[in-house]
């Protein structure tokens, strides 16, 4: 698969969970750690933006840039609404991951501190949640990870059983 298709997949799972279906380059490195981090940035920020200079023979529309370090997914790239009730078995385990390709054994999540809380998010899956600790936090993601794949196909999220967390800490050095 091309590195374009495969950056503009983990756009729309990550953007997905946003109402302005925005992004940064940081969080689709992070879903990528396959690819190389400056490629992934160059696809983002200059190879498939409609925004951005012509600097390449080739290009996309895919993304465009709404703030500094931050796109957005060009709404005709944006997955037709679904509910996963309406969805089948096949779509679902296809859903939010390219056609083909194998489930992931790896999830990716950042934590960052908010005042006293520290907030965690996933970039595979939609789970978000928090705690007063990073131990507290870590151990409320796992839960929240498992609850969120209980009783469903890990497939249909693009991971496979057992699951590794990858946890990345984000916080201010001043």
């Amino acid at each position: 698969m091309p590195t374009h298709d495969e950056i503009l997949e983990a756009v729309r799972r990550i953007a997905a969970i946003r109402a302005d279906w925005s992004f940064t380059p940081d969080e689709i490195v992070r879903a990528l750690p396959h690819l190389n981090p400056g490629t992934v940035r160059t696809h983002i920020t200059s190879r498939c933006c409609i925004n951005a200079p012509k600097n390449h023979p080739h290009k996309w529309d895919y993304f465009e840039r709404v703030a500094r370090g931050r796109y957005r997914l060009v709404p005709r790239y944006r997955p037709a609404k679904q509910t996963t009730t309406s969805m089948t078995r096949e779509a679902r385990s296809t859903y939010g991951r390219a056609a083909g390709t194998a489930p992931k054994h790896a999830v990716h999540a950042v934590i960052s501190r908010s005042g006293t809380w520290y907030a965690a998010e996933c970039l595979e899956l939609a789970v978000v949640t928090q705690g007063r600790t990073l131990d507290e936090t870590v151990a409320n993601l796992k839960g929240a990870i498992n609850l969120h794949l209980e009783d469903e196909d890990a497939a249909a999220f693009g991971v496979a059983l057992p699951v590794t967390l990858h946890v990345v800490y984000e916080d201010d050095v001043a």
